[in-house]
């Protein structure tokens, strides 16, 4: 089992909200995340990992999203990963995105825009939730004790 944190990173505008996808390395369109170091909280690491991958520095955890979970195959093993996700607000700042690890684009969408073009079927469902509770049009499942299990299919 592994552990991951992220952030869905959305900045307020004239008249609406902007969220910020990452292009990974494998050339789709996601959320930034990753591991959770020793004796960091998953908020922590969600900042940490939002900076880094996008160089954003000023940031604001608002709220925790739904956790999700998938597997995936590595080196031959099973690998059962769940990643908890937080509402990430960046008021100001430049993108650069962390071409050492392979992000090689940061771009900003409309609520809509950023969950048509996220790739990945489990951060949807995650932007939804932040769509949702930023329009004030929901409570967030992670409020009543709920993860989101998008299961992606093994590769």
């Amino acid at each position: 089992m592994e552990t991951s944190s992220g952030g869905v990173v959305f900045r307020r505008g004239d008249t609406a909200l902007d969220f910020l996808l990452i292009r990974d390395p494998y050339e789709n369109w996601g959320l930034p995340k990753g591991h959770i170091e020793g004796g960091e909280t998953a908020a922590e690491a969600a900042l940490r990992e939002v900076s880094e991958e996008t160089g954003l520095h000023e940031l604001h955890v608002v709220t925790q999203l739904p956790t999700i979970d998938w597997f995936f195959r590595d080196r031959g093993s099973l690998v059962h990963k769940f990643c908890h996700f937080f509402l990430v607000e960046s008021a100001t700042g430049d993108t650069a995105p962390q071409l050492t690890e392979g992000i090689t684009e940061c771009v900003w969408h409309s609520a809509d825009r950023a969950i048509e073009t996220v790739s990945y079927s489990n951060a949807r469902e995650v932007m939804r939730a932040a769509a949702r509770w930023l329009t004030g049009s929901g409570e967030l499942p992670a409020a009543r004790g709920e993860e989101i299990q998008v299961h992606d299919p093994v590769r």
